[in-house]
């Protein structure tokens, strides 16, 4: 077997008026994220992650915020696309480990039903997936709760392919 991992990031500031998704999960808040697409800041680390382990670029480049198609566009889309990139290149997605970093709102209720809308846009089983949330300890733009971040790792697999020669 081949193994192949990948880190995404991303980081979004709270304050528009849509609702707050993250893992593709709306959570009560009284702001959403600012961004070109829903601003899903958990969906973008996994996409990134994905990309990043697979070799294949990153989420700016399939998904520019300067191309308007993507204008409040369901995170969900670059999720399915980045994963039908993984697998044509003949990967497999093994575990996706998330850590939400976010003052507030508080995410503890919430990290199951994240963690299974996640593991459902990767295909792969629910206990395949990991969600944590932690503050910023009240330090800087996060921590004022100006802003809400994800770091994302997945690990990749695929048939080893045959030796050359």
């Amino acid at each position: 077997m081949q193994f192949r991992t990948g880190i995404g990031y991303d980081l979004h500031r709270t304050g528009a008026a849509r609702a707050l998704r993250l893992g593709g999960v709306e959570i009560p808040a009284e702001s959403g994220l600012i961004g070109h697409s829903d601003a899903d800041v958990v969906l973008h680390a996994v996409v990134d992650a994905l990309l990043g382990a697979a070799g294949i670029g990153d989420i700016g480049d399939l998904f520019p915020d300067t191309d308007e198609r993507y204008r409040d566009m369901d995170s969900r889309v670059f999720v399915e696309e980045a994963v039908r990139r993984t697998r044509a290149g003949g990967w497999a997605c093994e575990n996706c480990d998330i850590i939400v970093h976010a003052e507030r709102p508080k995410l503890a209720a919430h990290k199951p039903a994240i963690a299974a809308r996640v593991a459902e846009l990767l295909g792969i089983d629910r206990d395949r997936v990991c969600v944590k949330a932690t503050t910023n300890e009240r330090l800087g733009p996060i921590g004022r709760g100006e802003a809400i971040a994800c770091w994302a790792a997945v690990l990749l697999s695929r048939e080893a392919a045959p030796a050359v020669g």
